[in-house]
């Protein structure tokens, strides 16, 4: 298929395109959405840009991948599927008014889709450019790490779509991230006629909370969130089992070594209560010297634009880890992931188009 002539970018197409992704759900780990969504943004991808969008299986569901075709110099990252379940389009539609786009996904990451293809289908030349949207980036992305890997290297520039931070701020840093399981097995009992017969799984979940907490180091950037839990049986049998599952985020790899360590440490405070931990800090942090490159050039194509660190993960952490320079947010202007409030400023979509068009020009001639 012959590459289309370049074309102004129009808001009216990007929010054409954005209201089919949007309306296409995709929550993670629906295998049957996710196989349809990655077909609408394998279409919406060659409609604009031509050649032909690969379909990569995987257990998850398929990963996107096009290629505009000679040497490999960027790497255009994003991912479609979505946190919210079947479903919520219903309750919530596609709906634009007051400058706002609303609907599932237009911040997270759908709006940034839309913006990085028609920001490309400006450009003259993209040789050199490919496309990745992978289908479980919010789930952790075990399926597509090796593949988002395998391309970043052969690229070496990675530009991460995710939404851009407050103030339509670029992400030039990110924490490592990762979640704990702790498992506390005790022994039943009847609570009225004999509790001290049991090991209370409940009272031991409780001590471990506090241990666990008092692993954050604030002053370092380490947060160590226990955000749920669970206890019990019966209002009169003493706790069994327990479970305490943790939010880490951490900004360097020492820390991450030493709150991997505390956790596998983790000891019992009840005689015969015994405690099982599984998980791992997943995505290694994201130092802001991996962005600093990209962020420079950015930075010279709009002098006012800002960057910021920030706490949530992104795949990005994955290529920056790699030491392949990475620079994450130039997404969608708006806020409001993962809620009911999601949006997306229309009126900023023009001007982070033109800057994807500019900054992969810039990359491609540097």
């Amino acid at each position: 298929m012959p590459m289309p002539k370049t074309v102004p970018v129009s808001v009216d197409a990007m929010l054409e395109d954005l209201r089919t992704l949007v309306e296409t759900e995709s929550p993670s780990r629906e295998r049957d959405a996710l196989s349809s969504s990655a077909k609408v943004v394998a279409a919406v991808i060659e409609s604009r840009l031509g050649g032909q969008a690969v379909l990569v299986e995987s257990e998850a569901g398929p990963h996107v991948h096009w290629s505009a075709g000679g040497d490999p110099k960027v790497l255009v990252l994003g991912h479609h599927d979505t946190v919210f379940p079947l479903g919520t389009l219903e309750r919530r539609p596609f709906a634009v008014a007051d400058g706002r786009a609303t609907g599932p996904g237009v911040f997270d990451m759908l709006g940034g889709l839309v913006q990085a293809v028609h920001g490309l289908a400006a450009l003259d030349d993209r040789s050199g450019v490919e496309i990745l949207v992978t289908a479980d980036e919010e789930v952790g992305s075990h399926t597509s790490r090796s593949l988002i890997e395998e391309r970043a290297l052969a690229c070496g520039a990675v530009l991460v779509f995710e939404g851009a931070a407050d103030g339509g701020a670029l992400k030039t840093g990110r924490k490592g991230c990762g979640t704990f399981q702790v498992a506390i097995t005790g022994l039943a009992s009847h609570a009225g006629l004999e509790p001290e017969a049991g090991v209370n799984a409940l009272v031991e979940a409780s001590h471990q909370v506090l241990d666990i907490a008092a692993l954050g180091r604030p002053e370092l950037g380490t947060t160590v969130t226990p955000t749920v839990a669970s206890a019990g049986t019966l209002d009169n049998v003493v706790p069994a089992g327990a479970t305490v599952i943790v939010d880490v985020r951490v900004e360097s790899a020492e820390e991450t070594a030493r709150v991997e360590s505390a956790f596998a440490a983790l000891s019992p405070h009840l005689a015969g209560a015994r405690i099982e931990v599984r998980g791992s800090i997943v995505r290694p942090p994201m130092p802001e010297s991996a962005s600093a490159s990209l962020f420079a050039l950015a930075r010279r194509l709009r002098p006012g634009l800002e960057g910021r660190a920030v706490g949530g993960g992104s795949d990005g952490n994955f290529t920056a880890a790699l030491g392949v320079p990475t620079l994450d947010g130039l997404g969608a202007v708006g806020g409001g992931a993962h809620a009911d409030h999601e949006y997306l400023l229309v009126d900023a979509m023009t001007e982070r188009a033109n800057l994807v068009t500019e900054l992969v020009r810039a990359i491609q001639h540097a």
